[in-house]
């Protein structure tokens, strides 16, 4: 048996569901009555989904659908990164929305500091866009999950490999 247990924590989402999302997003501006003449499109691209539409009524509308989307889809809203909004031809609206994936080294240094300061048996580890949590016992693993969990982190968090 192992005397050392951990778990990595990251910072990801499921593409499918975020796809799926977007998708029944795209389906109920359609027929929105509301929306429905506004010739809306939501695409999404690699990094990036692409809003355009014919004013800011209409894209706080499309944001209110894509995050009730997202959220029914078990994905985090933290994912969202709204950027600004731009002036696109004739009277029309367009604002892009990177999505955030992985933990940037501050907020690994701040999950780190975090568990140094509160868990004195805990070891962590930022490893790239992951950072590694180590100890000898699972209940101590268990009680830095539960804690980050309560951390408000402008990122959404996932503890896998869990051994």
């Amino acid at each position: 048996m192992a005397d050392t247990y951990s778990f990595d924590i990251v910072s990801d989402f499921d593409r499918q569901e975020l796809v799926n999302a977007i998708d029944q997003a795209t389906r109920e501006i359609q027929t929105r009555y509301d929306l429905k003449d506004t010739k809306t499109t939501v695409e999404l691209g690699d990094q990036v989904i692409t809003v355009n539409t014919n004013s800011d009524f209409t894209l706080d509308a499309v944001h209110d659908i894509l995050q009730t989307k997202a959220v029914k889809r078990n994905l985090s809203l933290k994912i969202f990164d709204y950027g600004k909004v731009e002036s696109a031809s004739g009277s029309r609206v367009r604002q892009e929305i990177k999505l955030k994936k992985g933990i940037s080294q501050e907020i690994g240094k701040q999950i780190s500091k975090l568990i140094r300061d509160e868990f004195k048996k805990v070891q962590a580890s930022i490893q790239g866009d992951a950072v590694r949590i180590t100890a000898k016992s699972k209940d101590d693993l268990q009680a830095v999950i539960q804690r980050l969990k309560q951390e408000d982190l402008p990122v959404a968090l996932q503890f896998i490999n869990y051994r």
